[in-house]
């Protein structure tokens, strides 16, 4: 058998295993097993070490013993493993990550919405890869659907709910290639508003506002057109700040949100700017208000992006930060919904690099190894030794030179990038297995070691949907 025979008949017999073991877990629900709504929380790069100096860092915020806390949805009933790798690689990226979620295929990195039978960069293989998102079959079914993200509204894990293609980088025609232009592709914000209404989600909230808008309105658009206009003249409400959000009235069906030019800012930042618009749980509670309008129920995602963003920085207390935002984000929607119809579900994409080295219960969790038995206070350079590193990242000192000591540095410095093994300009994401946690009707689904499609099936399942 030729070699690429043989790589197909490989692929076949994973995907046909992979099917009867999605299969054995997705039979039929019962109706206690059915949720009327689902909500689906997204730590982009929120690995298991990230979960575990976060809520180590949260109760030290608060003067409380980090060791024994727990961030909100650790209390979950349900938790489960889940294995990330995407079509072509050990390591996942955003878009093949988040599109296995919500459509239960894997695909290739870079990809959005289409199943293994895509090829990079080519809109004619679009069309016979396009497999329908879990939004899109919510909507068909008469379900109310929304995305709350603190990246771009386009970026990978938000478009993944919307948009079908072949590259996560077209977010607006300015990013089309000659060629995808030729070909007829559409860009990532059109795809919001290009497609059937029927199926358009009726809640986005988030930044990237210069996708959808002309460059003589300081966007991004080359073909002229105000996407939000369009979203306002088709009925629905627009808003910029966070003030503008607050007031949104209750009765609003359709709501888009862009609170910043490309992603949102991180917690420090933010607090130093003090910028007029919304963190993470005053967007995910408007969303929840907004769709919660709908008798036929709802399905929500919400991505707490900027964990991600920080990590590729190597800046760890901002991935902290904002795995404490996005936990505070799971508590709202808690105290809003009834554990009765509601299946909540947090999980993530991918993970990252970081480790945590060890330190005394009463350690800052940013800060550096007091010394024992088990863990020297210098390494054999005879440097101080951080609790937190990356495997990889812009942290690392720059090639030929030795490693600054820690000891001379201000570890609470949010802005200080932590120590990594491996210099890159951005970090790496790993490969290993992230964790997931449910809730509410349906949540007996996540056990086990389980893949990302079936977390789809999980929820495809909630809802009964086809």
């Amino acid at each position: 058998m030729g070699e690429i025979s043989w790589t197909r008949a490989r692929r076949a017999a994973n995907a046909l295993m992979l099917t009867a073991a999605v299969s054995a877990l997705a039979g039929p629900a019962g109706a206690a097993e059915r949720a009327k709504n689902v909500i689906l929380f997204i730590g982009d790069g929120m690995g298991v070490a990230t979960l575990t100096a976060a809520r180590i860092y949260e109760a030290q915020q608060r003067g409380a013993d980090g060791a024994s806390n727990r961030l909100s949805f650790e209390a979950f009933p349900q938790l489960g493993l889940v294995r990330t790798y995407s079509a072509d690689s050990l390591v996942t990226d955003s878009a093949a990550g988040a599109s296995a979620i919500l459509t239960g295929h894997r695909t290739l990195n870079g990809a959005l919405g289409v199943d293994d039978k895509v090829r990079r960069g080519d809109c004619a293989s679009v069309a016979p890869s396009t497999v329908p998102t879990l939004a899109e079959l919510a909507r068909k079914k008469g379900l109310a659907t929304g995305v709350v993200s603190t990246a771009a509204i386009t970026d990978a894990t938000p478009a993944s709910l919307y948009a079908h293609t072949p590259s996560r980088q077209w977010q607006s025609d300015a990013d089309l290639p000659p060629e995808a232009v030729a070909a007829g592709c559409k860009d990532i914000a059109r795809q919001m508003l290009d497609g059937p209404k029927a199926l358009q989600l009726d809640v986005m909230l988030g930044g990237g506002e210069a996708a959808f808008t002309p460059t003589e309105r300081d966007g991004k658009r080359l073909d002229g057109r105000d996407l939000t206009a369009e979203w306002r003249a088709g009925g629905g409400a627009f808003v910029k700040t966070g003030s503008e959000l607050a007031s949104v009235r209750k009765d609003t069906k359709r709501l888009l949100g862009l609170f910043a030019p490309g992603n949102m800012m991180r917690e420090n930042p933010r607090a130093v700017t003090q910028t007029d618009a919304p963190r993470l749980t005053e967007m995910t509670v408007k969303a929840i208000e907004v769709l919660s309008q709908s008798k036929q129920g709802y399905f929500l995602m919400v991505e707490g992006a900027l964990i991600d963003k920080a990590h590729h920085m190597s800046l760890a207390q901002e991935a902290l930060n904002e795995t404490v935002e996005l936990a505070k984000a799971v508590a709202a929607a808690q105290a809003m919904t009834d554990p009765k119809d509601t299946l909540i579900i947090v999980t993530a994409d991918h993970s990252h690099g970081l480790t945590i080295n060890g330190g005394a219960r009463d350690t800052s969790i940013l800060g550096l190894l007091p010394g024992n038995e088990d863990d020297p206070a210098r390494a054999l350079d005879g440097k101080a030794i951080p609790i937190l590193m990356y495997a990889s990242g812009p942290g690392a000192p720059p090639v030929g030179e030795l490693r600054p000591d820690p000891a001379d540095l201000d570890t609470a410095d949010p802005d200080l990038r932590s120590f990594a093994a491996t210099p890159l300009n951005s970090a790496a994401h790993t490969g290993e297995d992230i964790a997931t946690y449910a809730t509410g009707p349906g949540s007996q689904g996540i056990h086990g070691l389980m893949d990302h499609p079936a977390v789809f099936e999980v929820m495809r399942k909630a809802l009964a949907l086809p």
